[in-house]
């Protein structure tokens, strides 16, 4: 899709504020929009496999993008995902029955396949039926990593299969969840890639036993100063890295990755195993789903603590977050859980659930936050990486070309935290552990 010259002036690179109409360019995602074409070049996060346990269970309501959607698993356990309306009368096909290796709509009994295609016309003589020219919209579908995926993109631009390292692991090494998040994508992608927040947001004022107000005062992370944000950009998106001054000189490093179009592999404490990180996808223009997943990259499963900490503590589990329709109880209508007494005494929001307090802040600004009026800083560079990044792959497919994140560069990435003596080479140390593949050589 060409841009016009006033899009074209805008990819010029992100103004600091961006204006209203860079803003609007990259968090509307709707069919024919720019940025739309850019995140229909990739795999998309769209339901749990759970949500389909087993071959003929019930359709299942889908909306990506803006577009309204079904899923249903056939009789041979192959997923398809579909346009949500009948093409005989326009019969929502999720009140329809799943059957026979296909879904069949109740109004007049119009069958489809996985693949869109009208298999049985039972409402006409068998003489007279015209299956044959009538074929829904569908998306091509893979399974891995306990989430459906969906491409929603050209045919001919479909990108390898999304083989995270966390879709390799057993499923007793992962634990996947998701939530819907009442805001724009952009804000959601860019709440995750900002670890400065955490020392103001994510704040406990004393040592909690399970973790649920926050990050304890006295871990490094907390008592380290405030870092220096470093960006590289890279074929799949960005590698960053916050790197603060502890008490005795040594450095505190976070090094996390940002895989377009709205993946953060977030760090966490190196000597776990562990690698959690974040999708944010489009709901449509003013809500999204966050998915949330972490996995253990060594022999040994993920532990009860962490099991049991991603459904009751973390703001993402069962806890916080209804498993049916996936709206968090703690929301706007009662202001997030917000405890002023909490707030004076155990964490710095007084809200409990880290990602809890991640959701108050990006869906109390409104839909779609107004960035014209930002003031941003050195922190704030990985945001700014995210803006040149989104906006670099608008222009990019306008022209006709490919956008970052649709190769394999990122099957091995990993995010950590970690300690360092202020004599050691923190950027070549890390790079090891970011890439154990390709650089560290395991």
């Amino acid at each position: 899709m060409a841009l016009n010259a006033k899009q074209m002036q805008l990819m010029q690179g992100p103004a600091s504020p961006l204006s209203r109409e860079a803003n609007e360019l990259i968090c509307m995602t709707g069919q024919g929009t720019p940025m739309g074409e850019v995140v229909r070049r990739y795999w998309v996060p769209a339901l749990l496999s759970t949500e389909l346990p087993s071959p003929d269970c019930d359709p299942v309501q889908v909306r990506l993008l803006g577009e309204d959607l079904v899923a249903f698993r056939d009789t041979k356990g192959r997923v398809g995902i579909v346009q949500w309306w009948c093409a005989h009368r326009g019969t929502p096909l999720w009140m329809g029955r799943n059957e026979e290796d296909g879904i069949r709509c109740l109004y007049h009994g119009w069958k489809y396949d996985v693949n869109g295609d009208c298999v049985d016309q039972m409402s006409e003589p068998s003489e007279a039926q015209f299956k044959d020219r009538v074929k829904l919209i569908s998306y091509p579908t893979v399974e891995m990593g306990q989430i459906i995926w969906a491409y929603m993109g050209p045919p001919d631009k479909k990108p390898p299969d999304p083989e995270f390292e966390f879709t390799q692991v057993p499923s007793s090494h992962l634990q996947v969840s998701k939530v819907i998040q009442e805001c724009n994508w952009v804000q959601a992608v860019e709440g995750g890639i900002d670890p400065a927040h955490a020392r103001a947001l994510h704040g406990a004022i004393k040592d909690d036993e399970d973790g649920g107000w926050g990050l304890p005062p006295s871990s490094p992370f907390m008592t380290a100063s405030a870092g220096r944000y470093f960006v590289e950009h890279t074929d799949y998106g960005h590698r960053f890295w916050e790197v603060a001054k502890m008490q005795n000189g040594d450095n505190h490093v976070m090094a996390h990755h940002f895989v377009m179009p709205w993946t953060q592999i977030r760090a966490h404490t190196v000597n776990e195993n562990l690698v959690p990180g974040h999708f944010y996808v489009p709901i449509d223009d003013d809500n999204c789903m966050v998915w949330n997943w972490v996995y253990s990259y060594t022999d040994q499963p993920l532990s009860e603590f962490t099991l049991w900490y991603e459904d009751n503590a973390s703001g993402n589990g069962p806890a916080h977050v209804d498993q049916t329709t996936f709206r968090s109880f703690p929301n706007r209508d009662n202001k997030w859980g917000l405890d002023r007494e909490a707030q004076r005494t155990v964490s710095f929001s007084g809200v409990k659930g880290i990602n809890v307090q991640d959701r108050l802040v990006q869906e109390a600004v409104g839909p779609v936050v107004d960035r014209s009026r930002e003031n941003l800083g050195q922190s704030d560079l990985p945001i700014i990486g995210v803006r040149k990044k989104l906006m670099e792959g608008v222009a990019l497919v306008s022209d006709g070309g490919d956008p970052a994140g649709i190769g394999k560069s990122y099957y091995e990435l990993r995010a950590f935290e970690k300690v360092y003596p202020n004599e050691a080479d923190w950027k070549q140390e890390t790079m090891k552990l970011m890439h154990p593949k390709s650089v560290g050589g395991a």
